[in-house]
C-alpha cells in the first residue's frame, strides 16, 4: 500500500530546495508548483510588489495559461489580490462572482472560468512584497480554512526566500563595488621604467607561491604591491591579512600572529584566532618585519617551516597554508651583520626580493601621481573642476618627497582642503622649501650613522611642524604613533610616555649627533 504525502512531507521537500536552489526564479516556481499540488489546485500563481509603479506583477505561475498571464499587471487595491496587497491580510473566497473585490477583467480576457481562489500576502518585516493566490480545485470543491493556512504557510517561506535572495544580491553587489573600490584605492600608478620592472617581477611573482620580501623607504607602497601581487594570484579568493610587527611588543606581536586560548592570561577572557588562522588559504603580509625581536623572529621560522603552532596558553596544534609576503625599510643585510636579523629567515623570507623605488627615483611619475590623487579628492568633495596650477605643479615636481607616495597623497588632500575649490596654488601645498634638501650630510660617519642622523632630525623637523603633536607627526611621517614613541625613546629626545613635547626650546637643544 502507497503511503499518502503528508503536509509536512511537502514542507521538509521545500525547506531542502530553499537551502540548495541557487536561482530563485527556479526556487518560487518549485514552491507554488508544490502549493498547487498540496491543495489539488488547477492553476496558483505568484505576484511581486512594484511599490514605485504601486502595482503587482505576476512572477511565478502555474495552470494551462502560465505564461499568458505574465503578461498582466494588477494595481495595489485592485481585485482580490490587489486588496491583500494593500491590507496584508489573506482572504478566502468560494465563489468569486458574489464578491464585489473580484476583477475579472484577466480571467476573461484568458477564458479562464474561475470559482474559489484563495489569496495570501508575502511579508518582510511586516512589508508586504507580494501574494501567492490558488484557483479553483480540481474536484470543484471551493478552498477551504486549512487549504488557507497551508497557502500562508507557502507565502511566509516564499517571502523568506526572496527575502534571502535580495541579502545575497546586495552582498554580491557590495563585494563588486568594494572589489572595484579597492581595485581602484590600492592601484599602482607609474609609467617609468623602474616601475614598470617592479610591476612584471610582481606579475611573476603572482604565479607563485614563494616567500616575497619586498624592501623600499617608508611611503612608497610596498602594502600596495603586496596587495597587487595578491589579486594576481591563485589564492586571491581567500583572505589578504595585513599586520604592522613595528607597531607591537613582543608579547602583543606573538598573541596578534598567533592568538590565544581562553585563559592563557590575565584579560584573555575567550579564545581569539591569530592572524595565520585567519589568513589561511590566503596570503599574511608582514609588514616592518625589521622591526620584530628576534625571539618573535625564531617563533616565526618555525612556523614558515612546519606550517603549524600553537595558540598562546595552547595545546593543541593549529596547521595553516599561508604564503607570506614581508616588507621592511631598513638595512636587512646590515642587521644581519648586527645580529638583530636571523640569517636563516631572510633566506626564507627573502625567496623573492622586490626593491620598490623611491619617488625620487622616479620623478617621471610624480605628475601622474598628483594627479591620480588630486582626481580621487575631487570625486570625494565632489568639487569636481578643481584643477592644479603650474605653478603648483612645478612646485610638486622639484619637491624632493624624503616620506614618499604618501607624503605626495597627504599633501595632495591637504591642498585640495585647504584651496579655493578652483585652482590648487603653491601656497596650497604644505612642503615648506626647508624641506627641498637634506642638509645635514656629512663624509666621515657610516651610513647607519647617518640614517639614526637623518631619522633625528626628521623626527625633530615634524614634531616642530605640529607643536610636539604625536599623533600629527606620525601620520605625516607615515609609521605608527607607537613607531615614533619608540623611536623618540630610542634617540633619548623625550619621555616616550608623553603625549606631546611642549617645550620646543628644549628640542632646538638636543644634541642629534650619535
Amino acid at each position: 500500500m502507497q503511503q499518502s504525502v503528508t503536509p509536512i512531507d511537502y514542507l521538509k521537500e521545500i525547506s531542502s530546495w530553499v537551502s540548495s536552489v541557487q536561482d530563485i526564479d527556479q526556487l518560487l516556481e518549485l514552491i507554488m508548483d508544490t502549493a498547487s499540488r498540496m491543495m489539488f489546485a488547477k492553476a496558483s500563481s505568484l505576484m511581486l510588489v512594484d511599490p514605485e509603479a504601486k502595482k503587482l506583477f505576476f512572477k511565478v505561475a502555474t495552470g494551462t495559461k502560465k505564461e499568458e498571464i505574465k503578461k498582466y499587471e494588477i494595481n495595489i487595491g485592485q481585485g482580490i489580490a490587489g486588496y491583500v496587497a494593500k491590507t496584508g491580510e489573506p482572504l478566502l473566497i468560494e465563489d468569486v462572482n458574489k464578491d464585489p473585490r473580484w476583477h475579472k477583467e484577466i480571467s476573461d480576457s484568458l477564458k479562464i472560468e474561475t470559482h474559489s481562489m484563495a489569496c495570501a500576502p508575502m511579508k518582510v518585516e511586516d512589508t508586504v512584497i507580494g501574494v501567492v493566490q490558488t484557483i479553483d480545485k480540481k474536484d470543484g470543491s471551493p478552498f477551504s480554512e486549512d487549504d488557507l493556512k497551508i497557502l500562508i504557510v507557502f507565502a511566509e517561506v516564499a517571502a523568506n526566500a526572496i527575502r534571502d535572495a535580495r541579502k545575497i544580491a546586495e552582498v554580491n553587489r557590495e563585494n563588486r563595488d568594494l572589489k572595484e573600490e579597492l581595485g581602484g584605492k590600492y592601484q599602482i600608478v607609474g609609467n617609468s621604467k623602474s616601475i614598470q620592472y617592479v610591476l612584471s617581477d610582481a606579475k611573476k611573482v603572482a604565479n607563485s607561491s614563494s616567500s616575497t620580501l619586498i624592501l623600499g623607504e617608508s611611503g612608497t607602497g610596498k602594502e600596495l604591491l603586496a596587495r597587487m601581487i595578491h589579486r594576481l594570484s591563485v589564492r586571491k579568493d581567500k583572505p589578504l591579512i595585513v599586520l604592522n610587527c613595528g607597531a607591537l611588543t613582543e608579547s602583543l606581536l606573538e598573541d596578534e600572529l598567533f592568538g590565544h586560548e581562553r585563559g592563557a592570561y590575565t584579560g584573555a577572557v575567550g579564545k581569539k584566532v591569530g592572524k595565520f588562522e585567519l589568513a589561511d588559504g590566503g596570503t599574511l603580509f608582514l609588514d616592518e618585519i625589521g622591526e620584530m625581536s628576534l625571539g618573535m623572529q625564531s617563533k616565526l621560522l618555525r612556523v614558515l617551516q612546519e606550517g603549524s603552532y600553537y595558540r598562546v596558553g595552547g595545546n593543541t596544534m593549529v596547521h595553516v597554508d599561508v604564503r607570506i609576503l614581508a616588507a621592511t625599510n631598513q638595512d636587512i643585510l646590515k642587521q644581519i651583520e648586527d645580529g638583530k636579523f636571523r640569517e636563516d629567515l631572510y633566506y626564507r623570507l627573502n625567496v623573492v626580493q622586490i626593491h620598490m623605488p623611491a619617488l625620487r627615483e622616479r620623478k617621471e611619475d610624480i605628475p601622474f601621481l598628483a594627479e591620480y590623487f588630486l582626481d580621487m579628492f575631487k570625486k570625494e568633495r565632489g568639487e569636481l573642476d578643481l584643477k592644479l596650477s603650474k605653478a603648483a605643479m612645478d612646485k610638486i615636481i622639484r619637491y624632493d618627497w624624503p616620506g614618499n607616495i604618501r607624503e605626495l597623497r597627504n599633501a595632495i588632500e591637504r591642498a585640495v582642503v585647504m584651496g579655493d575649490g578652483k585652482e590648487i596654488l603653491p601656497e596650497d601645498l604644505p612642503m615648506a622649501d626647508s624641506k627641498l634638501s637634506y642638509p645635514g650630510l656629512e663624509v666621515g660617519i657610516t651610513l647607519n650613522e647617518a640614517l639614526n642622523k637623518f631619522k633625528k632630525e626628521f623626527i625633530i623637523l615634524n614634531l616642530k611642524e605640529t607643536n610636539g603633536n604625536r599623533s600629527k607627526a606620525s601620520k605625516i611621517m607615515g609609521i605608527q604613533r607607537t613607531y615614533l614613541s619608540r623611536l623618540i625613546s630610542k634617540f633619548e629626545l623625550r619621555d616616550a610616555d608623553d603625549d606631546s613635547i611642549d617645550d620646543m626650546d628644549d628640542i632646538d637643544d638636543i644634541n642629534t649627533d650619535e
